[in-house]
């Protein structure tokens, strides 16, 4: 069946389910659970894919679920990833369904991201017999830790049904109804340093390479309505403010026993290739304050986390796709990454050709802004069909242009 069928029928599923995945998303949000203790939200998306009739198993990676949709004939392996972990913050919200555990609450969207993949997979089974290949769905533990997705990997996901692409879909504070891509951009990796020192200066020399470290920031987190709009048209900008950048900081630590003080430093920087002239800095820093011997007590990570870059490609075509499906004005292409935030699907990219979306899920005329890692987090749920509609449509899509 030629794609535009396929798509007919997908849109023709997907307002059948929209109550439905409201109230799994509501079910989620209630009951959060940070990263590495996903129980309640592991089984309820099992039991969604069974189902569904799809092939699930369960514990992979720590609490990270795996559903196997084969469609009616052989083809091409398409993967997709959501993420179910909580954000270690109290939500700020009078919402009917806040979250009911001190100290967690899903401002990071991840619950919308899991009863999406829930409704791409429902969706998908129920046309799967105009569907060439397979589709495997990856929910994953852990990403607020960034352990989730290299757990999984560890744990040999890939062998299970090797994928070849794989998507996800993250919540953005851009209006409902929209969507962005980055090709050959994403998100940005980081760099992490410890400094051990002793001795009575030990304190101001910690304080004062501290303080450097953070100098070296050239971007701010927004403070206001007025910083986000700004930030999201620099990220628009082609070989804009945010093509390069460092935001950097560090804390201190004090162990009186051993009458020690431990800087504890960390560098996000766009492109990924900055790293290493980064910690040649750090190493100058430590030079100039501590001396020489200074290198010995310094300790960098075995590597820096990785960026998250994706398909040029395949991005553009997404773009196409979201603008044929939802209008001209659908999709933005964002030609820099969001300086502050990291994403562990980095892991899979390193393995697999293919790409993050964002979805977005702020109408802020309903007070809803969609800025997420913040207490007053609040999404449209709109977004949820939205996602369900142009993720299903796009897997099937790539299906049929795999199988071609």
């Amino acid at each position: 069946m030629q794609p535009e069928s396929i798509i007919s029928l997908i849109d023709e599923v997907v307002p059948s389910l929209d109550r439905d995945l409201i109230d799994v998303r509501r079910a989620i949000h209630r009951h959060p659970e940070l990263a590495g203790s996903e129980v309640r939200t592991a089984a309820l998306v099992a039991d969604q894919l069974r189902a569904a009739g799809l092939e699930v198993s369960t514990g992979v990676g720590g609490h990270g679920v795996v559903g196997i949709l084969d469609c009616a004939e052989p083809g091409a392996t398409i993967g997709y990833r959501a993420d179910m972990d909580a954000v270690a913050m109290d939500e700020a919200s009078e919402s009917e369904f806040r979250s009911q555990v001190d100290g967690a609450g899903h401002l990071c969207g991840h619950d919308i991201h899991t009863a999406i993949g829930i409704g791409v997979a429902r969706t998908l089974a129920r046309v799967r017999d105009q569907l060439s290949g397979r589709v495997v769905f990856y929910f994953q533990p852990a990403e607020e830790a960034l352990t989730g997705a290299k757990a999984m990997l560890d744990a040999r996901v890939l062998e299970l049904a090797e994928p070849d692409e794989i998507y996800a879909l993250h919540c953005a504070h851009i209006p409902v109804g929209t969507f962005a891509v980055m090709p050959g951009g994403g998100l940005p990796g980081h760099d992490n340093f410890d400094l051990e020192l002793s001795g009575p200066e030990a304190a101001d020399k910690a304080e004062e390479i501290a303080a450097r470290i953070a100098s070296w920031s050239t971007v701010r987190p927004p403070a206001t309505p007025e910083q986000h709009e700004q930030l999201l048209a620099d990220l628009l900008v082609e070989d804009g403010p945010l093509a390069r950048f460092v935001f950097a900081g560090a804390w201190i630590s004090r162990d009186e026993t051993r009458a020690q003080v431990t800087t504890h430093g960390w560098i996000k920087a766009w492109p990924d290739e900055s790293y290493p002239g980064i910690r040649e800095r750090v190493m100058d820093l430590v030079q100039d304050v501590c001396g020489a011997e200074g290198l010995n007590h310094l300790t960098f990570r075995e590597a820096p986390f990785p960026a998250m870059v994706c398909s040029v490609d395949l991005s553009e075509s997404a773009a196409q796709y979201f603008r044929g499906a939802f209008g001209a004005d659908a999709a933005t292409v964002l030609h820099a990454p969001f300086p502050f935030n990291g994403e562990d699907f980095a892991y899979f990219l390193n393995r697999v050709r293919g790409a993050m979306f964002f979805v977005g899920v702020a109408n802020p005329a309903a007070g809803l802004s969609g800025i997420v890692h913040t207490p007053t987090f609040a999404a449209d749920e709109r977004a949820i069909a939205l996602g369900v509609r142009a993720m299903a449509g796009w897997l099937a899509t790539r299906l049929y242009v795999l199988a071609d």
